[in-house]
């Protein structure tokens, strides 16, 4: 009785599982339909609305200068970045010394901030464990 059970229930996600898989195929199909036929002329728009974005000659090795030097920018960014924490850390600490004074307001939002924080860090996780909510596929 409870082999039958399991088999007939093993048949219907098997059916399930069918469906599911035609209706992706058919939907996929859809959409590389809809890019076959699009695809091209909004390729040409983008490249127009942002030709003044677009260096020239537009080669490999042009693009492989381009990326030194977004490198190296933002590696001579790193000062100016690490001052801004500290002058940032500074505020934090003097709103702390000042913590009697704070409105209720601002320290709303920034509970606010700690939870988007912790929701971002929640959402990271989940999609580091293959988008499950319950653990790692083992």
């Amino acid at each position: 009785m409870i082999y039958c059970l399991i088999v007939e229930l093993s048949y219907m996600v098997q059916i399930l599982m069918a469906s599911k898989l035609q209706q992706l195929q058919s939907q996929a199909c859809q959409a590389s339909k809809f890019v076959a036929k699009h695809g091209t002329a909004y390729y040409k728009q983008l490249l127009e609305q942002n030709k003044q974005y677009i260096q020239e000659p537009p080669t490999v090795e042009k693009c492989n200068e381009l990326a030194k030097q977004l490198f190296y920018t933002r590696l001579a960014s790193i000062p100016g970045r690490t001052e801004s924490f500290w002058k940032e850390l500074d505020y934090v600490k003097q709103l702390w010394k000042n913590r009697k004074e704070l409105k209720v307001e601002d320290a709303g939002i920034a509970a606010l901030f700690g939870m988007e924080c912790f929701a971002w860090f929640c959402a990271g996780e989940i999609v580091g464990r293959g988008f499950t909510f319950t653990g790692y596929y083992v």
